[in-house]
């Protein structure tokens, strides 16, 4: 069994690297904790933070995905239905194949852990951006 242990941040895990533009909007930060090469290619496991601002582009998992809110406030939106809110606690089950996004609310950080299993070698199909007045809309909230 490998474990790794960090008792010396704010947050539970260390901030980790800067999210690609390709795949986020704002400051976003991953750190993977559990690589999919260590689970047998099945899913990975990594602790997302998302700045004031920050968030995911559209995507969609091919078996689904969980999110686990350790931090913050932000927001989860399906394709074509409300947003929820998302504070320290919330718990998300993402059905496959769900057109979604989340990330921070415009005035809180986020942090959440992501677990995403994997089908063909891939846990997320990106799509595009969430635009400023999609996420101002939600933000209005």
């Amino acid at each position: 069994m490998e474990t790794t242990n960090n008792q010396n941040n704010a947050s539970i895990f260390p901030l980790g690297n800067a999210g690609p533009a390709e795949w986020f909007s704002g400051e976003v930060h991953v750190q993977t904790l559990v690589s999919p090469d260590q689970m047998e290619g099945l899913y990975t496991v990594g602790q997302v933070t998302f700045s004031p601002g920050g968030r995911t582009h559209w995507h969609t998992h091919p078996i689904g995905q969980v999110l686990l809110v350790t931090e913050g406030k932000g927001w989860y939106q399906e394709r074509g239905k409300p947003a929820q809110v998302l504070t320290k606690g919330t718990t998300v089950a993402i059905p496959k194949d769900v057109e979604h996004w989340h990330g921070g609310a415009a005035d809180s950080k986020l942090v959440h852990i992501a677990i995403s299993n994997f089908s063909g070698g891939s846990s997320v199909t990106w799509m595009t951006a969430v635009t400023d007045e999609e996420y101002a809309a939600v933000n209005k909230k």
